[in-house]
């Protein structure tokens, strides 16, 4: 999905929007470059756990007000304005220049387009350590201490005249390094070896990829690339629906687990959706998997009966007439 927007000036940008709320961001997302390390392949859209690199970082800033990718337009997971430095391939400042002339938020999360780890938890963490601090930005470092900038959250207004100054001094923000930015900013850093995990190589790529198929990680992957690729947007309780799963195949019979899960959805969906809805439906279907496995435990007793009751016998048997009939 894409959406456009006009460039602004080059150098500038518009400032924050009057009675705009403070806690808003806008993202922009790098996903330009050569990938020399990966021979020149798509990095962006090399798939980690069956999700282009580029989606799940878009999946972490999903809560940005507007997120900007600079990069040429492709078909993403999520709604993007398109951006694109002025020459291509002028360089990271050239491109994050090119990114933030489409914000307008007050702090701006700067990201690489090759996070497979990233989750939107580090973003908010980033957003309000910096909101805490008087810094200019707060970054994550790796397990080396090395600073990644294109992990980061920045006040906007002060990146602006930062990249300003360096056009200035330099003639243009083409080839300047990122360290010339971050030289000139108060930083805040915090450690987050997962998170800050970048692919640069095939090496990389294949750690990520396993990593996501262990054991303590694999059914959170699935889940969140099952939500990307049918556009579904939901949180919702999964050991509950385990649970379920779990009492209809054993309860019932194996393949109930999964036709029982779909229908508790379906049945979701049509109450008008939201984790409340899919509560609801499961709670009534592990109350019937719990009746259906307790009629069919040996020797389980019988329901109560009112006084006077007759026994359980169809309306039109035929009494027994034998002469041994009790």
């Amino acid at each position: 999905m894409t959406a456009n927007a006009p460039p602004g000036e080059p150098g500038v940008g518009p400032g924050p929007a009057q009675g705009t709320d403070p806690a808003a961001y806008d993202a922009v997302v790098l996903a330009g470059g050569a990938a020399r390390r990966l021979g020149g392949a798509d990095k962006p859209g090399v798939r980690v756990g069956g999700r282009a690199l580029l989606d799940r970082v878009l999946a972490a800033c999903d809560g940005a007000r507007t997120t900007v990718v600079v990069a040429a337009t492709r078909p993403t997971a999520r709604p993007v304005t398109w951006a694109r430095e002025d020459p291509p391939g002028g360089g990271p400042l050239a491109a994050l220049d090119a990114g933030l002339r489409h914000t307008t938020a007050e702090h701006v999360v700067v990201l690489s387009a090759d996070l497979p780890f990233l989750q939107e938890r580090t973003v908010g963490r980033l957003l309000s350590t910096l909101r805490e601090s008087a810094a200019d930005g707060v970054l994550l470092t790796d397990p080396d201490g090395r600073d990644q900038p294109l992990v980061a959250a920045y006040r906007t207004r002060r990146l602006r005249e930062t990249l300003a100054l360096l056009a200035d001094r330099h003639g243009g923000p083409q080839g300047l390094p990122l360290r010339r930015l971050t030289a000139e900013l108060n930083l805040t850093r915090i450690s987050d070896p997962v998170a800050s995990f970048d692919c640069d190589t095939w090496d990389d790529i294949a750690s990520a990829r396993a990593r996501i198929r262990e054991h303590g990680h694999v059914l959170d992957e699935w889940i969140s690339a099952v939500k990307d690729e049918l556009g579904i947007d939901l949180d919702v309780d999964v050991k509950e629906l385990l649970d379920l799963a779990r009492d209809a195949a054993h309860g019932v019979a194996r393949p109930a687990a999964p036709l029982t899960t779909f229908l508790v959805g379906y049945a979701a969906a049509r109450a008008g959706g939201g984790p409340e809805a899919v509560a609801e439906a499961a709670r009534k279907a592990v109350a019937l998997a719990a009746r259906w496995a307790e009629e069919s435990t040996p020797g389980a007793p019988e329901a109560p009966k009112a006084p006077g009751d007759r026994p359980d016998v169809a309306p039109d048997a035929t009494p027994d007439t034998r002469p041994d009939a009790g």
